[in-house]
């Protein structure tokens, strides 16, 4: 029997019980609804004493907490529809724009990106009381009401305001907040960052629940950034900045490059090429003990072979600067120094190889560069207007120099609150200046602009709109000013119901006459674009893989990353079309379960792949 597609997002719930289910076999039990957990045994399991009922814990909790992990766990079915005619360079680009709710694009993107994104910036809803804010659960309301009172728009998206008088103020916030962030840390790299810009409303809240997604130890820094010159009025005192929290994934993973100094003489060299003496790889100061991280204490190769370990100049065990897969790749290039003490123990410095060395990020950003006033002037340069089409729009230049800070290369760079993309745009600046190839993905609720608002009454519609646009004439502005010859495309895609009909979920649910009425699982009007994109997104394959379409046997077939993955969605597959697409021995191949020429043909299919390209994976949708 053939294997189909799943057409949802991961169920992490049951990915989550399955993993324990291998480490506490006996704290698990099968059901009807399959492999549930007993709780109370494991919370047993990880305790050194008896649990008896709830005890008093430090952590932060609020109304809805419960309600937010369960949203975050939940699969969706729902599906990211590609819009070719607003896209530039389609089937070339590695850029995204998705327009949708980003909780459930997230959903989306967990199989495709999961650990692949290097550094995320997002700018949410700061919670000032005149902010919108998503709210994720109206189990108990009909649509109607839901859009009648203003808590879903046009588009069905959930918006709510969420002014300082409401009850539940601090908890709607936090409840937004929780499950887009716990998303947000699977898609993160081992060495990958992400920075939040806040202001005082919510950063202590926000820091408690990064605490908790990503772990007290992965914190960074909280950085504070001038925001406006002059500062805003207030009652006692003008509020001139805001913050960016800043977490990793794993905290010895991540090396955070810094700014550049004036230059240093390299006056040594070996095989390698010339070099400067640099620092200690020991860590030295606070936090420089072995007990305080004890993962950092652990022995290199020395010059004669010896086990080198961290030694502290009193002589005790310290620790490491970097993590051991990065101190042993500089030993192993002979990018260190090996230096004696009187006692005899090994003291180790890097060698500096770069003449244009960098010193660390302070915790403090007050430079005009990053002003919101910067923003606002390259909004007024790229549109030719005399005032900006976005209010306090964040200057490229913060994005471009923490994409500087956190070294990225040729990696994904995510922002799910991507507003008016400026941090699509500093990608952009970024790889023409590095000449690197770094890919934005950017995600926007599609928000209508406000009526009478300066974008309105220039013909704009809704943020997605406007900011689409403003790509466009960001990477005509930056191509005339510096030729970079970089990707300066997009693929825009928007958030939709599934793709499939509901019988394709739930056959159950449906007697056999109902279901014979669904000969073809999908929808009427849904596109061979619409379903290539929701079998890469269910295969786990990126969205900004390179596409090819060809005609093979006179159907159309979609070729993803070379031969990564084949999809033909054509209503006349048989064995000749078969043998030919075996010729090519894709590594995957997905076809519709509607679309052999009979059944006989569908039976033949997976047997002439197994006899003729044998490692090529067949499913069918």
């Amino acid at each position: 029997m053939e294997e189909k597609l799943d057409m949802q997002s991961p169920n992490w719930v049951n990915k989550n019980s399955q993993f324990i289910a291998e480490r506490f076999p006996n704290c698990v039990t099968e059901t009807a609804e399959g492999i549930k957990v007993d709780f109370e045994l494991l919370k047993q399991e990880l305790s050194d004493d008896i649990i008896e009922g709830n005890k008093e814990r430090y952590r932060l909790e609020w109304p809805g907490k419960r309600e937010a992990i369960v949203t975050a766990n939940l699969p969706t079915t729902k599906t990211l529809r590609p819009v070719r005619e607003d896209s530039v360079d389609f089937d070339d680009t590695e850029n995204l724009y998705i327009e949708g709710d980003n909780l459930e694009v997230l959903k989306l993107l967990q199989e495709s990106y999961l650990g692949k994104v290097k550094m995320i910036y997002i700018d949410p809803p700061y919670n000032t009381g005149k902010d919108f804010v998503y709210k994720d659960n109206f189990s108990k309301d009909t649509q109607e009401e839901l859009i009648e009172s203003g808590q879903k728009d046009e588009y069905n998206q959930r918006l709510v305001a969420n002014p300082e008088t409401a009850g539940r103020y601090h908890s709607d916030w936090l409840s937004m907040m929780y499950p887009r962030l716990k998303l947000a840390r699977n898609l993160l790299t081992d060495d990958g960052v992400i920075f939040i810009s806040i202001d005082d409303n919510e950063v202590h809240n926000l820091k408690r629940i990064c605490d908790e997604i990503f772990g007290e130890t992965n914190f960074v820094a909280e950085i504070i950034r001038e925001a406006i010159r002059g500062g805003s009025q207030s009652k006692n005192i003008r509020v001139s900045h805001d913050y960016l929290l800043c977490y990793s994934k794993n905290i010895n993973q991540v090396q955070l490059t810094g700014y550049e100094v004036d230059g240093i003489e390299l006056n040594l060299e070996d095989e390698n090429g010339p070099y400067a003496k640099g620092r200690e790889l020991n860590k030295w100061g606070a936090g420089s003990r072995r007990e305080d991280s004890p993962t950092m204490y652990f022995p290199v190769k020395g010059p004669n072979g010896e086990e080198v370990f961290p030694i502290r100049n009193d002589g005790t065990d310290g620790r490491w600067r970097l993590g051991r897969e990065k101190m042993h790749k500089k030993v192993k290039d002979g990018d260190v120094i090996f230096g004696k003490r009187d006692d005899g123990s090994y003291i180790v410095y890097e060698k500096i190889r770069d003449d244009s060395p960098k010193i660390k990020q302070f915790t403090t950003l007050f430079t005009k560069e990053y002003l919101n006033a910067k923003g606002t002037e390259t909004i007024k340069k790229i549109f030719k207007t005399e005032r900006s089409y976005f209010d306090y729009v964040k200057p490229i230049e913060l994005m471009y120099d923490l994409m500087v800070l956190t070294g990225v290369e040729d990696d994904y760079v995510l922002d799910f609150f991507s507003g008016s993309s400026s941090t699509a745009h500093s990608c952009l600046k970024y790889n023409a200046d590095f000449e690197t190839k770094a890919k934005y993905l950017m995600v926007q609720l599609p928000e209508d602009l406000p009526e009478h608002s300066i974008a309105k009454n220039a013909g704009y519609k809704t943020i997605p709109e406007l900011a689409v646009d403003r790509l466009i004439k960001a990477g005509k502005y930056l191509k005339e000013e510096t030729g970079a010859d970089i990707d300066y495309g997009f693929r825009v895609y928007r958030l939709d119901d599934s793709n499939m009909q509901d019988v394709y979920y739930k056959p159950q649910e449906y007697d056999q006459d109902a279901i014979d009425l669904f000969a073809d699982n999908v929808k009427a009007d849904r596109t061979a674009d619409d379903l290539l994109a929701q079998v890469m997104l269910d295969w786990g394959l990126p969205l900004s893989l390179k596409i090819e379409q060809e005609i093979i046997s006179d159907n159309k077939v979609f070729k993803v990353a070379g031969n990564s993955l084949y999809a033909c969605f054509d209503s006349n597959i048989d064995e000749a079309f078969i043998k030919e697409i075996a010729k090519e021995e894709p590594i995957r191949i997905v076809f519709k379960d509607s679309g052999f020429k009979d059944d006989t043909a569908k039976v033949n299919a997976k047997q002439l792949l197994k006899q003729l390209s044998p490692e090529t994976e067949m499913k069918v949708l």
